[in-house]
């Protein structure tokens, strides 16, 4: 082994030192230190830690440690230019090569990576198998290989990509070299195909805690949810928010009325031009929009750290997806709201799309059985009566010890008792009767709600003694009864493109008596302040963080870098609470490193002082 590329070599005392200086922290997160060994004892790994634990410092540290070029694997370009962005930012030598470089900036890259000063080369998956790239790196002698985003590589993952299957080939061509994984969102299946794929020898694999105690999740029944999206984006205002919707169209139309009402927003999936959606990002990279309302397509590609709300409008198809897309939020440790409005339609509507994305597959029912399997899992997250924290940890194969998290809907009290409604449901269950089994789920609404309509006196179904029997109920309110009962199997919903609703054994125990029927109530919308969010603000004056969040945009304009690049909210809030007007001072902000004291330490401490 290279004694200088040995971990032993380098003390916890060397590796803060050197962290300390471009990044201005002065501890380790949990398994970061264990990550950065394995990368000095050129030890494969497989590194799982949620989103905002401290992954990408595990592999920028080693190469800094021991003088060597090392390449990580990234899959998005725009994620390769926020993460150079921010290693420039604190003065690490890094470079990227994509193909949204220009011919001067290949070549500058390439000349910086002969050079040897070159410390850490990210490059997406499809250009790292490339007979050029794979030369160039060869002549450098490469040791060690990061591959970010690493679930990419597995079926069973959440976000699987075909090009990751060619990093097989590294073993091929670099047989001396090191591997190192790593991935915020796995299961142990998923950990163990990532390893077989990679061909990791002997790997560490190092699995830190799931949980994400900052994040505030609250699951909210759905009925009407442009005014439930507006009211949650009421909650914070001029702060950074995603909302997830299924399809594009839902993404264009939920944008087009935000945007009405005053809302900085615009939409972002996959059917957008690519210098379009580049477009979209870089201004919500910037701070020129609040909200952006995307598709799954938009995830892996923001590397924003002051996301304070991620709304689902609707259910995600998988609890992975779900902990990927919320783990956007509050990746700079501050408190951050994830609301999902669910209904029981979710369900169906997932059914029906991972049917059609089957038939595309060769082994189409492997591909559908294990698709399903995951949207059932997500169907019983969004069950009430469990706390959020203990039912995500426990998915991810982990216990949680809490007995109240005191940061989700069930353990703040805000759901409410889900209310007796076998009444309701009986009503509702003889109109499917009544009118024949034959009919789906809005025409039997508009019976009970006492629609006026042609269709209804065509049919006759006026003339039914369910017709009004539930008019004083809201139509929405009343929709999504109806799907509650679907999703307890009180009532069954037909396959095909025209589905109807028929009764079954249960629906009859339900009309005879025999079984009691509860359902969650509509929610008031109000929430509660938990513990986290009331520390982080304490002692903070808050004119003052505002004032120095438009300073951040400022320099940061004139530099041409995201906002966060420059300094993140925690480290403006502690700036705000402690008021720091020296040069220890403001080293000592947890995220000011030397070279951001060299850039902006004046600035900001000029700017605090003349704000007292």
């Amino acid at each position: 082994m290279d004694l200088k590329a040995s971990g032993q070599e380098h003390p916890l005392s060397r590796i803060l030192e050197t962290v300390r200086l471009y990044w201005g922290f002065d501890r380790l997160r949990p398994l970061q230190e264990e990550a950065i060994r394995a990368g000095l004892d050129h030890r494969d790994s497989l590194v799982v830690l949620p989103t905002g634990g401290g992954k990408s410092l595990c592999y920028q540290v080693p190469p800094l440690l021991v003088e060597r070029t090392d390449i990580v694997i990234s899959p998005l370009i725009s994620l390769m230019k926020d993460q150079l962005d921010a290693l420039q930012a604190c003065g690490y030598p890094a470079a990227a090569l994509h193909s949204g470089m220009t011919s001067q900036q290949r070549r500058q890259g390439e000349s910086f990576i002969a050079s040897g000063k070159c410390r850490l080369v990210l490059v997406a998956p499809e250009r790292l198998v490339t007979p050029w790239f794979l030369n160039l790196i060869q002549r450098r002698s490469i040791r060690a290989f990061a591959v970010d985003e690493a679930h990419c590589i597995s079926h069973w993952g959440h976000d699987f990509r075909p090009e990751y299957r060619q990093l097989a080939v590294l073993k091929e061509c670099f047989p001396d070299a090191s591997i190192q994984a790593y991935t915020a969102t796995a299961t142990q299946r998923v950990r163990q195909d990532i390893i077989e794929q990679l061909r990791l020898k002997d790997p560490a694999v190092l699995v830190g805690c799931f949980d994400r105690p900052n994040l505030i999740y609250r699951l909210v029944p759905r009925q009407d949810v442009r005014t439930q999206v507006r009211q949650v984006i009421d909650r914070h205002p001029n702060q950074a928010v995603i909302v997830y919707c299924i399809s594009r169209s839902d993404t264009q139309s939920l944008a087009a009325h935000l945007q009405s009402r005053g809302v900085r927003a615009a939409y972002y999936h996959a059917g957008m031009k690519a210098d379009e959606r580049r477009k979209t990002q870089d201004a919500f990279s910037n701070e020129q929009l609040d909200v952006i309302v995307a598709t799954v397509a938009f995830g892996m590609g923001i590397d924003r750290s002051d996301v304070r709300c991620v709304i689902h409008a609707a259910m995600p198809k998988s609890i992975e997806h779900y902990q990927q897309e919320t783990g956007r939020a509050g990746r700079d440790g501050l408190e951050a709201e994830c609301i999902l409005f669910y209904s029981p339609a979710d369900v169906l509507r997932w059914k029906s799309l991972l049917e059609k994305t089957a038939e595309q597959a060769r082994n189409r029912q492997e591909v559908l059985k294990a698709s399903v399997e995951l949207l059932q899992q997500i169907r019983r997250y969004c069950a009430p009566g469990r706390c959020r924290h203990k039912a995500l940890s426990e998915y991810f194969g982990q216990t949680y010890q809490d007995v109240n998290c005191n940061a989700c809907d069930i353990c703040l009290n805000e759901c409410g008792e889900l209310e007796e409604g076998t009444v309701s449901a009986q009503m509702i269950l003889s109109c499917v009767g009544r009118v024949g089994q034959r009919f789906g789920i809005g025409h039997v609404v508009d019976v009970l709600c006492g629609a006026d309509t042609e269709r209804m006196k065509s049919v006759r179904h006026h003339e039914l003694s369910t017709y009004g029997l539930m008019k004083t109920t809201a139509k929405k309110v009343l929709t999504n009864m109806v799907y509650q009962l679907v999703d307890q199997d009180l009532l069954t919903r037909t396959n095909g493109e025209y589905p109807v609703l028929r009764l079954n054994k249960a629906s009859w125990q339900v009309l005879r008596g025999q079984r009691k029927v509860w359902l969650v109530p509509p929610k008031t919308g109000k929430v509660k302040k938990t513990a986290h969010e009331k520390e982080s603000w304490e002692g903070v004056d808050g004119d003052l963080f505002e004032s120095l969040r438009r300073l951040r945009t400022q320099m940061a304009r004139e530099r041409s870098v995201p906002p966060y690049v420059i300094f993140s909210d925690a480290a403006l809030r502690e700036m705000a609470r402690r008021r720091p007007l020296t040069g220890p001072g403001f080293l000592s902000i947890h995220g000011v490193g030397e070279k951001k004291l060299s850039d902006f330490g004046d600035i900001f401490m000029a700017h605090i002082r003349a704000h007292e």
